[in-house]
């Protein structure tokens, strides 16, 4: 079967094998013709009024005061006359005919001198009262751009607003254009790009790395999924915390997957007029059909993608539910999209549309979340590889003191740490300039220089001195690590531990680390005998923590196995889903549970007084203390950190396979031997 849809550049042949239509009419021609018209009727219209003349025939006839005006061009040495109207006859009586339509005559004259001398003459032997006047010179050029010049422009605007409308060279489709406010933004990259990132560049992120990995092989390969009957996905989300690594998976994607990849955020569609949005994802997914098999990435979709109707601002008019509407309607209408696969990331997953996330439009969502201590490791392996290091560092001990870190902090801790390098004119970065860069993230810029009293000092130091001594003695509280009274950021002092890297916290880790964190009020309550108002963080995290005991987690007394949280933050808005009396209850409780650890660390300082009191005098003569400080005045600590205790099990697993493939590598090599003295 023929295909009828010929190309437009593509000449149609005639039956005897003639090209037909090889001029093809252009609009520019049109314009050619008119301006040719224009500059004609020009020429025409000038020459038609005037006729020339001779020196001597034009002293005649000025002799005899034929002339009415004369106007002398000094630069051009020509004189330009107006004819009397009974002296016509007198001047054209060569041609009759043209009486009524020759008014002017001009003559080519020597000099302006000349003309002078002659017309001084002809005054007093003649007596001519011939007006005369002087001039440079007539500029054809300008004569032509004033007659022209506003047709030129109207040519010009209308051939500009054209080209606008069609999207031509000029740029119709580019940005900023007034008549492209309905097409997409969106970047292409194809597999020609200069600047790729691969899944090399991906560190951590194993399982997300699978899924996506997936999709550029159903692009690739898509014959091995289809014919066992299955189906290329629609669509694919992306959710995760801020900074794991979202965006940089899908520019893996782009890298890898050999087809066109289309990138654009989520706000790129929101436009204050009317139905752009709307028009924008038409444009969009006009552009993908035309290029597919390829893929689409909407980073942000949070942005068009809220859910409808819970926005008090969102009414059947909104231009952003329009924009969800059409995009819905794209992504799973009766259109076939076949071979556009729809690619979203979104920080806020809770809050998009049911329809946006239901199969058949995201058919996957692919969790990203923070790494944890292992995927640490490898982020930092990928971010040192830039950067000129030592052999102090360890990218196994910066992931342990850097628990809770998204992907870009880890980046944003190497550059830190090489800057921090390069200000102390170092060749090299080394481990305590990464550890400055640390503290810098977590803490603040350092203020040694802010002015604080000796009595100040003491409070801090003693404060800070309750809240390492109740770490190191409770069971399930966080290992400390480092300890300093040097004002960092807003704090004064600050202290900082190792968290525990667990998928569920227990009722008793919950106390501990609430205990330890009333250490430093109990500390200036029982060492300084008053309190101060530095412990209001403190205290704001113990009151959300016990209320989320009681409120959230079930864990109260007198409130067992209750949970008045609404996960997806819609439905209890206006009211809360609790009586008054329970309020109050609530109230007691959380009062209740404070009470009680604050009680349970006054007894555990009280019992180890001689040992806080002697990390405080630690702290206030070197003004940063460490865990081998904190060693030395209470033993070594009685408890294993559950992130120490995964550690030692890996390395236990690795000796043990290590030492099955060494066994397995001497039991082939005997049977080898044994094989060729068989054969022997």
């Amino acid at each position: 079967m023929e295909n009828k849809n010929l190309s437009d550049k593509e000449p149609k042949k005639a039956p005897n094998g003639n090209k037909r239509n090889m001029f093809k009419f252009n609009l520019y021609w049109m314009y050619g013709l008119i301006f040719i018209m224009l500059v004609g009727l020009y020429v025409s219209n000038g020459a038609s009024n005037s006729q020339e003349m001779n020196w001597t025939e034009f002293q005649s006839l000025a002799r005899e005061n034929a002339f009415s005006k004369i106007t002398v061009f000094d630069k051009t040495k020509v004189v330009e006359a107006t004819i009397k109207e009974d002296k016509r006859s007198l001047v054209l009586k060569n041609d009759s005919t043209k009486t009524s339509e020759i008014t002017k005559v001009t003559v080519k004259i020597p000099s302006a001198d000349k003309f002078s001398d002659f017309y001084d003459k002809s005054v007093l032997d003649n007596h001519i009262d011939t007006e005369v006047t002087y001039e440079e010179g007539q500029n054809a050029f300008w004569d032509l751009l004033i007659s022209f010049g506003p047709f030129l422009l109207l040519i010009f605007v209308w051939i500009f607003i054209m080209r606008k409308m069609s999207g031509g060279a000029s740029g119709g489709s580019g940005p900023g254009g007034v008549f492209s406010v309905g097409k997409a933004k969106a970047q292409l990259f194809d597999k020609d790009s200069d600047d790729k990132v691969t899944f090399k560049d991906v560190a951590g992120l194993s399982e997300a790395k699978e899924e996506v990995e997936e999709i550029v092989s159903f692009l690739k390969n898509a014959e091995r999924y289809t014919e066992l009957g299955g189906k290329i996905p629609k669509g694919a989300l992306l959710v995760g915390p801020p900074g794991t690594g979202k965006t940089l998976l899908a520019k893996a994607v782009a890298g890898e997957a050999e087809v066109p990849f289309f990138s654009l955020s989520g706000s790129d569609f929101v436009e204050m007029f009317v139905g752009v949005g709307a028009s924008r994802v038409r444009d969009l997914f006009r552009q993908a059909k035309e290029k597919a098999p390829c893929i689409v990435f909407i980073d942000e979709i949070d942005a068009v993608g809220r859910a409808r109707g819970k926005n008090a601002n969102m009414n059947s008019n909104d231009e952003r539910e329009n924009t969800l509407n059409q995009l819905l309607t794209e992504m799973d209408g009766f259109g076939s999209n076949s071979g556009v696969i729809i690619l979203a990331a979104t920080n806020r997953a809770d809050i998009l549309d049911k329809a946006l996330l239901r199969a058949g439009r995201f058919d996957r969502q692919i969790h990203v979340d923070l790494p944890d201590i292992n995927e640490r490791k490898a982020i930092f392996q990928v971010h040192l590889r830039p950067i000129k290091i030592d052999d102090t560092i360890d990218s196994e001990f910066m992931a342990r003191q850097t628990p809770g870190f998204s992907g870009a902090d880890i980046a944003n801790v190497c550059n830190e740490a090489a800057l921090i390098a390069a200000r102390g004119n170092k060749k090299f970065v080394d481990k305590n300039d990464f550890t400055n860069a640390i503290d810098r993230i977590v803490g603040g810029l350092e203020k040694r220089t802010k002015i604080t009293t000796a009595e100040e000092r003491r409070s801090i130091a003693t404060h800070e001195a309750g809240h390492a001594t109740l770490s190191w003695l409770l069971e399930h509280a966080n290992p400390l690590i480092k300890v300093t009274i040097v004002p960092r950021g807003k704090a004064l002092g600050a202290a900082w531990y190792l968290p525990e890297e667990r998928q569920i916290t227990t009722k008793e880790q919950l106390l501990d680390e609430m205990c330890a964190t009333l250490g430093g009020r109990v500390a200036e309550e029982l060492f300084l005998g008053r309190i101060s108002t530095g412990a209001s963080n403190d205290l704001e995290r113990t009151t959300k923590q016990a209320h989320a005991m009681v409120a959230y987690f079930g864990m109260s007394e007198r409130l067992p196995n209750l949970n008045y949280y609404d996960s997806n933050g819609q439905e209890w808005s206006m009211t809360k889903p609790y009586s008054e009396e329970t309020a109050k209850l609530i109230d007691s409780e959380v009062q209740r549970i404070i009470n009680e650890q604050y009680d349970r660390a006054k007894q555990i300082l009280t019992e180890n007084k001689e040992g806080h009191n002697q990390l405080a005098k630690v702290l206030l003569e070197r003004e940063v203390i460490y865990v081998e400080d904190v060693e030395l005045i209470f033993g070594k600590r009685a408890w294993v950190s559950r992130s120490q205790e995964i550690i030692e099990q890996q390395e236990r697993a690795e000796a043990a396979k290590a030492l099955a493939d060494s066994t397995t590598e001497v039991v082939e090599n005997e049977a080898v031997t044994e094989l060729e003295q068989v054969k022997e």
